[in-house]
């Protein structure tokens, strides 16, 4: 959750919030456009955001924890789960977990898009419908294509901009609606 997101929502300015944490407003002011950061904050300040949040530290303090990695390493993640846990507890997972949507709030459109894709081609797999929770989103693609590193390597080694038409043509429909283009996701080692 992030702080300025949810005064958003609440339509509650930085100032009266920062009166009801009983925080000074520079305090409240401060982490709200980035100059103080959350997670560095004394834990009474934590505390007392978290309680005006009705919510708890722990999900106060997750988005500002949570590290972007590399989306190759995203990618290989997602993969691993699906391989680990099966295709419908994966599915389960995601849908309980909201991480699509909180994806598409952090504005990480690659990782929403991708975990929408993966949900929508594991439930074509499996003949369930899709959730149609996220219909919003199925309508967004990426600008550019996405292309895995491995077949950007050998298109750059090769001098062959014609291994990228193929990847593109062969990718999972599913990814490829949202221009990522993925051809393997069942076998990772």
């Amino acid at each position: 959750m992030m702080i300025q997101d949810e005064l958003k929502k609440r339509n509650i300015s930085v100032y009266k919030f920062a009166k009801q944490c009983g925080l000074p407003y520079t305090t409240v002011n401060e982490i709200c456009i980035g100059k103080a950061k959350l997670e560095k904050c004394t834990a009474e300040t934590v505390y007392k955001i978290a309680k005006a949040l009705d919510t708890t530290v722990e999900e106060l303090l997750t988005p500002y924890l949570m590290k972007r990695s590399s989306f190759e390493n995203f990618k290989s993640t997602i993969c691993h789960r699906v391989k680990e846990m099966g295709d419908l507890d994966f599915i389960i997972e995601v849908l309980e977990s909201e991480d699509i949507r909180k994806f598409y709030e952090r504005k990480w459109y690659r990782e929403c898009l991708y975990l929408l894709a993966m949900l929508d081609y594991l439930s074509r797999e499996n003949n369930i419908p899709i959730c149609e929770d996220y219909d919003d989103l199925r309508a967004y693609k990426l600008e550019e294509p996405v292309y895995p590193d491995s077949i950007l390597a050998l298109s750059a080694v090769m001098n062959d901009e014609s291994i990228l038409e193929k990847a593109a043509v062969n990718a999972i429909p599913e990814f490829r609606r949202f221009n990522i283009i993925e051809n393997e996701v069942r076998n990772v080692a």
